[in-house]
């Protein structure tokens, strides 16, 4: 009789037990389930609103609206620079002809052309006032005085060059001499100090002429926007480096834009930038509660992976595979608290410029433009819930390994004929005369753009040069359009094909797959033909869509 009570006790206490693991098992499958559920799916599940889809949605109409704002008001600055830029080149540029040429914008090749040029810009620079229609005038320093125009001349130090006897005797190192004048004394000064512009063009680097403008962007008025107040560093370069006896002529200028110190406007410019910041504050706050949303599913992933691996360890054994930890740690969720942060930072940056502490339109339009791609790239993750959309997140993810390793190879092969094309035919032909000029004239041609252009546009003038150039040219466009992008695209249409016929016959399953479908021998059926699948289908084992109950659907 007492062993009859021992055995039912230890009966007993087996059955607890195993009731607690089959529990616990069941615990951890339905944690499971739900964590990869779509939104809808988990609201159905356990009527949780799905805030997180909801703050996406709010923060992708929010985002875009923010990026055409501020690109609007970025459009205004730059073609105000940009115009700016061409009137003071008609201004101060003699027989400019409103195009520039490569890197330059006029060209004189006569000495006299020179000095014409050099006293055009100071007559012009010392009528200023009466010529310009524009909102600019000089700049004063803190005093009130106006700020001098300075011309400096840079040339070797002694030099004497015959090119009838084939001699010369240059000393290299150079020496700059620099005079200023007031803006309005032009013809006074030039009469005072003749003697600077006796000018030995044998010797004689460049002539720089700098001064100070200051301006006002009056038309964002009509965006409702406070105007800028810029000041214009103007540079004007008489270029003789190659002493050619062609003279280059070219205006550069740096523009900066602060807040104007004493202004007064009537209307609801002043409103307007409060309504923006107010905007741009809201747009912070969203992308900290997406941050956030988005950190806490990762730390939720984290522990549910250390649980089913826990559960593998103990139960059978093994570790999880590398198909199913991706599967945890999603890579959609990085994206998205990446195009946060960009956000955010952007979001501060164009506050900033708003209330005219910072002038970093460029760095603050990188910052809002990859932010928006990310998010509107993070939309694909959503649509992967149906079947249908979710074949061309496979197929990227299935080809994106191959292509990469593909890309690696055939760019060694473009860069070998970037680098020869460059020093062979950058002498002779304007589309390859820089490295960067080269890689896109070859991506062009790759791409079966402007063919003939490329091939006619190169100048015959040497025998050898024309017939290499041919055999560059033809070898270059047959070998990448016939032969790489043609590999290229079977890549992905051999993974397109692999998916379909995935979605037809059925996906390779993992361990956590497996554990999902409460299919609890196939851990030890090691010898079974879909657990024995070879690794190079290992890339699809979590990206199937499991028919469960509750329709769960794997996507990384």
């Amino acid at each position: 009789m007492e062993l009859l009570v021992r055995y039912l006790d230890r009966r007993n206490s087996i059955s607890s037990v195993m009731t607690q693991d089959i529990v616990k098992d069941e615990n951890l499958r339905d944690d499971l389930r739900y964590y990869f559920m779509s939104p809808c799916e988990k609201y159905r599940a356990r009527r949780h609103i799905p805030w997180k889809l909801g703050v996406q949605i709010l923060k992708i109409a929010m985002i875009t609206t923010q990026l055409i704002l501020f690109g609007l008001n970025n459009q205004l600055v730059v073609s105000y620079k940009e115009e700016n830029m061409m009137a003071l080149k008609n201004l101060f540029l003699k027989d400019y002809s409103g195009v520039d040429e490569d890197d330059y914008s006029v060209a004189v090749y006569t000495q006299h052309g020179v000095y014409e040029s050099l006293f055009y810009v100071l007559d012009q620079y010392s009528q200023l006032d009466r010529l310009s229609v524009g909102a600019i005038s000089y700049a004063e320093d803190e005093e009130g005085k106006l700020l001098p125009l300075t011309i400096c001349k840079e040339y070797y130090k002694r030099g004497s060059v015959e090119p009838s006897n084939e001699a010369y005797d240059i000393d290299a190192q150079l020496e700059t001499v620099c005079m200023s004048h007031e803006p309005k004394t032009a013809n006074q000064w030039k009469t005072q100090n003749s003697s600077f512009f006796d000018l030995d063009f044998y010797r004689l680097v460049d002539i720089k002429l700098t001064f100070q403008l200051k301006g006002i962007n009056l038309q964002t008025v009509s965006s409702r926007e406070l105007p800028d107040c810029y000041s214009f560093y103007v540079t004007i370069t008489f270029d003789n480096q190659c002493h050619s006896g062609k003279v280059k002529i070219l205006l550069d200028i740096d523009a900066r834009s602060y807040a104007c110190r004493d202004w007064k406007i009537s209307g609801t410019a002043q409103k307007n930038t409060h309504y923006l910041l107010v905007f741009d504050g809201f747009v912070i706050l969203v992308c900290l509660t997406s941050a956030v949303l988005c950190t806490r599913s990762i730390v939720l992933a984290v522990r549910l992976l250390q649980r089913f691996s826990r559960f593998l360890h103990e139960n059978y054994n093994r570790k999880v595979c590398e198909d199913d930890q991706g599967e945890f740690l999603n890579g959609w969720y990085v994206l998205v608290i990446v195009s946060d942060l960009l956000a955010i930072i952007g979001s501060i940056l164009k506050m900033e410029i708003q209330a005219k502490s910072l002038t970093s339109y460029d760095v603050c339009s990188i910052f809002l433009g990859t932010s928006t791609l990310m998010v509107w790239v993070g939309v694909i993750r959503y649509l992967g819930y149906f079947q249908k959309y979710n074949v061309l997140i496979l197929t990227m993810k299935a080809a994106f390994p191959k292509v990469l390793r593909f890309c690696c190879c055939a760019g060694m092969i473009y860069l070998g004929y970037t680098f020869c094309g460059w020093i062979v035919l950058g002498p002779y032909h304007e589309k390859f005369e820089g490295l960067s000029r080269v890689a896109e004239c070859l991506f062009s041609l790759l791409n079966g753009d402007d063919m003939f252009t490329t091939f006619a546009q190169l100048k015959d003038k040497n025998t050898l040069v024309w017939l290499f150039s041919r055999a560059y040219l033809y070898s270059f466009i047959s070998l990448f359009i016939y032969m790489v992008l043609s590999l290229f695209i079977a890549l992905i249409t051999d993974a397109y094909e692999t998916i379909k016929n995935y979605q037809k016959e059925g996906f390779p399953l993992t361990d956590l797959q497996k554990f999902l479908r409460v299919q609890k021998d196939v851990f030890v059926a090691e010898e079974s033909s879909q657990t024995d699948l070879p690794h190079k289908h290992s890339v699809f084992c979590c990206c199937q869509r499991v028919p469960e109950n509750d329709d769960v659907i794997l996507i990384s």
